[in-house]
């Protein structure tokens, strides 16, 4: 028994270094997105974008977060084959989109890889939804992660649609942009803050924190149609009925007494969940919860009519959000977690090294949609400013990718005060 905990250990260990490879990755590619703007390059800039956004969030945000599912709902000795087998044909699909973007953009190599990607997706919540135990199915966790990954299944209705969009009524057509929109939203909003959230409420379980079931059928279902409802922000753009910001703001404040409901009742067990972390990861947590925090702020905010007007004619307001979301809220909470089931190794300076990278980026992106929006001069040399914060923050995470081929020491490093 111990010798194949071992074996599943190491594997999944494995797997985590090869989504904090795609993240090296990406990070390279947002640099190199970013020198476009210093100097030309011999290559097509908005197929470089299609392969940024799909290896981020189908390479480090999915292979991570379905590693972290296998191991707390499927680590089973019967699956461990099937799982392996799923595993490496996603990460075919995934190579295979990396290859074929940046050389063709959407044509048909990437199109027949981004398919089958999604075939394998669909394979992975089968797996879940049928090997999940019935004492498992109980669990507030397990509730949280089901329907993240019902919305993972829901946020590919986007991508099938938009070749039936293209035949129809073409590529510049209104439809076609909120069928993006419709992806982006229950990707980050549904099955990565969902799962995130599973994750979370799993560690409580196991250390016997565990909300009432009231408690957490209001958060639960509060948050989930607020889930729904706050899509309405991303058809904004088109100007719509007004009722539509009156729906999308209504979804925005039950998410804000969602959080509200779950904080109060977690700040009573306050000290007991700082005990199960080490000082460090929880500190990176309360980052999170800050970070969250001002998510909400920013959806209410992006409800009003005049700032929804704002932010769409914005486009770096739109790619700061966007990177807020995924690089502070969702990938701290997965650098954060993979260390907690010591799936990765992650010291406190590397951990602070990304914070500090992630804030730079995101103060010098959402600068320049400051000056756009108020038409104030640029200061010189900007686009150099936001190249050299790129590189600092693809660094930081060449840092975190370098430890996970050192001896183990993160155990002890975060052990201390």
């Amino acid at each position: 028994m111990k010798t194949s905990l071992n074996t599943s250990s190491n594997l999944l260990q494995k797997h985590s270094k090869i989504a904090i490879g795609y993240f090296i990755l990406i990070a390279f590619l947002g640099v190199l997105l970013r020198v476009f703007a210093v100097i030309d390059l011999p290559i097509n800039y908005r197929f470089m974008v299609h392969a940024h956004s799909h290896v981020a969030l189908l390479g480090w945000v999915y292979t991570a977060l379905t590693t972290l599912i296998f191991k707390l709902y499927l680590d089973k000795k019967t699956l461990h084959t099937r799982y392996k087998q799923l595993f490496w044909a996603t990460q075919i699909t995934i190579i295979g989109m990396l290859i074929s973007f940046p050389f063709t953009g959407y044509a048909f190599f990437s199109i027949v890889f981004s398919t089958l990607f999604l075939i394998a997706s669909y394979f992975f919540g089968y797996l879940f939804f049928k090997h999940s135990s019935t004492i498992q199915k109980q669990t507030n966790s397990y509730k949280c992660i089901r329907i993240a990954l019902w919305f993972m299944i829901i946020s590919s209705l986007g991508p099938w649609a938009l070749g039936i969009i293209i035949k129809t009524v073409g590529s510049g057509s209104s439809l076609y942009r909120n069928a993006i929109y419709f992806y982006l939203h229950f990707q980050y909003n549904g099955w990565f803050i969902l799962a995130l959230f599973g994750v979370f409420f799993y560690i409580l379980e196991k250390h016997k924190i565990i909300l009432a079931k009231k408690i957490f059928n209001r958060f639960f279902w509060m948050l989930n149609i607020g889930v729904v409802l706050t899509f309405g922000i991303s058809l904004l753009w088109d100007k719509p009925s007004f009722i539509l910001y009156l729906i999308a703001s209504f979804g925005t404040l039950l998410q804000g007494i969602a959080f509200y409901i779950l904080s109060k009742h977690l700040l009573a067990d306050y000290q007991k969940i700082k005990n199960i972390f080490s000082p460090v990861l929880f500190k990176g947590l309360k980052v999170v919860v800050l970070l969250f925090m001002m998510k909400l702020i920013f959806q209410f905010v992006g409800t009003l009519p005049y700032f929804s007007a704002v932010i769409f004619s914005n486009i770096d307001f739109i790619i700061g959000y966007l990177h807020f979301n995924f690089l502070g809220i969702v990938s701290i909470s997965l650098l954060v977690f993979l260390q907690q089931f010591q799936l990765i190794q992650l010291s406190k300076k590397s951990l602070l090294f990304y914070i500090i990278g992630f804030l730079l980026t995101e103060i010098v992106i959402f600068y320049k949609g400051i000056v756009v929006w108020l038409n104030i001069d640029l200061i010189n040399y900007y686009p150099e400013y936001l190249v050299a914060v790129s590189l600092l923050f693809l660094v930081a995470i060449a840092v975190i990718f370098s430890q996970q081929f050192k001896k183990k020491q993160a155990v002890k490093i975060f052990s201390q005060k």
